[in-house]
């Protein structure tokens, strides 16, 4: 087959996450297959118009607001030309809505949709955007698959008005860890949360929360692996909570060194208020490692509540410290939960999640456009 995908980032751009890992880790296995895929993406500074980062062609149209209506303009136009077989839209930022233009049949990639979110994350013309255009993917979509990633993100479609019958969920995968998996009762008390610094992620919960614990458990130690616009506000929030000796900033790491951090943690936390899937709790699982994470769409499909961890209420501070100190200080839960996220953690597996993509693709031809 003969590929386009519609996307925002590409795994090279600054701001990428965990939506354009799933998105580059299904497709190079699917490039790997034989099949030509071509990823539309947003330009950055230093990146070049055209790249190949794993047999996928790479083309950068443009920085925003340039990038939406360009690739609006090359997707119509190159799938009238018989370029591509089938157009891969994603939806995680702002909508596309390719089967409205595409001659070619369209298959919905669905990580989460913002909604009410996005006036957390950006200023509130561009939140409204969003949110406007949100609203128009049930009529958008009225003939077109979707794939969604969690069960959280299909209940979110079909609350919407998108059509039951419309929607599979296929989970992604985890790139199995390099880091040793220690035995989680010799650990130090580290916690470490792993994503972008971005405000609707609410890292400033656990600030406060390791704040609460500090006189408790002197030395408890957090770690905030990533970047994002949120580092200087949030560096400056730890300072006033008299712990920013206490927190380490990592900035952008590698996979190996990501898995380092998680395999020495006692505790991984996921304070987001929204999350398509919840990547980073299945790579925390993957070493051993629960997590204490906000009872919120997309993390609820991935935290098993007192079994791998906990979930609790989003934006609850004093949760939050109760249940990192419950693992911190209680070897016994901490070792048998440890025990169950691992065995979690192996139902997630890249070349299964690339299987079904495949099977998606398939079916998205046979019906047509």
């Amino acid at each position: 087959m003969r590929i386009l995908i519609l996307n925002e980032r590409d795994p090279h751009h600054p701001r990428a996450g965990g939506a354009e890992t799933h998105v580059h880790e299904v497709f190079r296995r699917l490039a790997a297959r034989g099949h030509a895929v071509t990823e539309l993406v947003s330009s950055f500074p230093g990146g070049a118009a055209r790249d190949e980062i794993d047999a996928i062609r790479v083309e950068r149209a443009g920085a925003l607001p340039l990038f939406y209506p360009r690739a609006i303009g090359r997707c119509a136009r190159a799938t009238r030309r018989g370029e591509f077989d089938v157009v891969v839209e994603c939806l995680n930022k702002l909508p596309f809505l390719a089967p409205l233009y595409s001659a070619r049949p369209v298959l919905g990639l669905c990580h989460h949709l913002f909604g009410d979110t996005a006036f957390l994350q950006v200023a509130w013309p561009i939140a409204a955007a969003v949110w406007g255009v949100e609203r128009a993917i049930p009529r958008a979509y009225r003939s077109a698959a979707i794939v969604a990633i969690s069960d959280s993100t299909r209940d979110d479609l079909v609350a919407r008005g998108v059509s039951p019958g419309q929607v599979e969920v296929q989970h992604p995968g985890i790139r199995r860890p390099e880091a040793p998996d220690h035995p989680i009762h010799r650990r130090a008390p580290l916690v470490v949360y792993v994503g972008r610094l971005e405000a609707y992620k609410r890292v400033d919960v656990v600030l406060e929360a390791v704040a609460t614990l500090a006189a408790r458990q002197p030395d408890v130690r957090l770690a905030l692996v990533g970047r994002g616009a949120e580092r200087p506000r949030l560096e400056r929030r730890a300072a006033e909570l008299g712990i920013g000796d206490r927190v380490t900033f990592t900035g952008f790491v590698s996979d190996a060194e990501r898995d380092g951090w998680l395999g020495r943690s006692r505790v991984c936390v996921c304070p987001s208020t929204k999350e398509g899937f919840g990547l980073s709790v299945i790579e925390a699982n993957a070493v051993g490692t629960p997590n204490v994470a906000s009872d919120a769409p997309g993390l609820r499909d991935t935290v098993r509540h007192g079994e791998t961890g906990f979930l609790v209420a989003a934006g609850d501070v004093a949760q939050f410290a109760a249940r990192i100190e419950a693992l911190l200080s209680d070897d016994a839960l901490a070792t048998r939960m440890s025990r169950a996220a691992l065995a979690w953690s192996q139902r997630f597996d890249w070349e299964t999640a690339a299987d079904a993509m495949e099977r998606s693709l398939v079916r998205t031809l046979e019906r047509g456009a």
